[in-house]
């Protein structure tokens, strides 16, 4: 028990413990405070790198809040954008992930839309998360007046605006509109307008000197020949002959032409151009410049006309592909879509006539610029005319495979049936 009573811590009664801490404090207040003024600042900054070290998680949970936030202040919703676009310098439309090297106008609009606070940062990566789809896919170089794409987004104040700050000034968009959850720009589309810009010179007789292009005037008979020709594809036709790697029995060479014709010819840059438009259902690869170029050849002599005819026929036809400047998506056409959801009072009809001025001022100063001088400056045409002679439209000609590059093996001018 004595070892016990020994051992045993003894307490003492709260007063006295009070005392004792009491005279303790006071016993040793100049090294007490001489220890507290060391030890508070070394508390504190322990506590600043608690602080530090949970920030990145405080920033994730700040982050998470600021996109729950967006959600309740934007709803996400469905719409349709229009763009107008120069192609120069792009590699078409359509982006293709892991191929940074290829600037396309969809990596340049994804991020504007990202910057924009339109869509969160990791719809960046997967643009099905966005649902988003475009109308047609421009091959490159092709630019577009009236291209639509329609995704999912939120619908931030002043957004139209806030999306064309982010872009370059090629690249625009100029107008949207909500659409049914269910829209897809792809596959709601009735009809696409092209138009092909290019100088006159193109008709020009056999032997006339193109050292002297720009001094060239179509006349009213070459004209309207022209658009005789040009009306020959009207209808249904089997456009096997007219794109790469089609077989004449495929059903999806058959293609419908509601359109096509030159318009009078005006002067920019000292020399003569004229504009043919066409409308049809949809387009394969490279089919408008063979139609083009076809009637060229035809035109300048190098063909007769009754090729064309056969060229819907089951035989292989060596027909000439203009070059691809001066193509331009004009408009794409969603009438099936505005007869059904147009007059529901719920949804705006997809037609852009408020947006016509903005468009025909875009052309103006961004499309018809870049191809009237890159076309003076580089004579696409001219040069293309100098290799028709090679080309042989009498004989049924043996399938060849074109030089291509890889990456057009999977473009189109409009809209390839998969």
């Amino acid at each position: 028990m004595l070892l016990s009573a020994l051992t045993k811590p003894r307490l003492l009664p709260a007063h006295t413990h009070g005392c004792l801490c009491k005279s303790l404090c006071m016993m040793s207040k100049g090294s007490g405070d001489l220890h507290t003024s060391t030890k508070l600042p070394k508390r504190v900054n322990e506590g600043n790198v608690d602080s530090a070290e949970n920030e990145p998680d405080a920033k994730r949970i700040k982050s998470a809040g600021q996109h729950a936030e967006d959600e309740r202040k934007y709803p996400k919703k469905k719409v349709a954008l229009l763009m107008a676009y120069s192609g120069k310098g792009y590699y078409g439309m359509q982006r293709n992930p892991g191929t940074s090297q290829f600037r396309t106008i969809e990596d340049d609009l994804v991020t504007a839309l990202i910057k924009s606070g339109c869509i969160p940062e990791n719809h960046g990566d997967d643009m099905k998360k966005m649902s988003f789809q475009r109308c047609a896919r421009t091959d490159k170089g092709v630019s577009a007046a009236g291209q639509v794409v329609s995704l999912k987004l939120w619908l931030i104040d002043n957004i139209v605006e806030k999306i064309n700050e982010h872009l370059p000034p090629q690249i625009r968009v100029l107008g949207l509109k909500r659409v049914t959850q269910g829209f897809n720009s792809k596959n709601n589309c009735d009809a696409r307008t092209y138009s092909y810009m290019l100088p006159t010179v193109a008709f020009s007789p056999r032997d006339y000197d193109v050292q002297n292009a720009a001094a060239f005037r179509l006349d009213p008979e070459t004209l309207q020949r022209a658009n005789r020709l040009f009306a020959l594809y009207k209808g249904t036709r089997n456009f096997h002959n007219f794109t790469s790697q089609k077989r004449p029995e495929d059903p999806s060479a058959r293609r419908y032409i509601t359109e096509m014709s030159c318009g009078e010819p005006f002067v920019r840059g000292g020399a003569e151009f004229a504009v043919i438009t066409v409308r049809g259902q949809s387009f394969m690869l490279h089919q408008i410049r063979k139609m083009i170029g076809l009637v060229i050849a035809v035109i300048k002599g190098y063909a007769r006309e009754e090729v064309m005819q056969r060229t819907w026929g089951e035989q292989k036809v060596d027909v000439p592909k203009a070059p691809g400047l001066g193509l331009v998506l004009e408009r794409v056409h969603f009438d099936r879509y505005n007869k059904r959801f147009g007059g529901d009072g719920l949804h705006e009809r997809l037609e852009w006539d408020g947006e016509r001025e903005q468009i025909k001022a875009f052309k103006e100063a961004h499309i018809y610029p870049s191809i009237v001088e890159t076309e003076c400056q580089e004579g696409s045409m001219v040069s293309w005319m100098s290799t028709l002679p090679i080309h042989d439209f009498e004989a049924t000609a043996a399938e060849t495979q074109e030089n291509k590059d890889p990456k057009q093996d999977n473009e189109e001018e409009g809209n390839e049936s998969e």
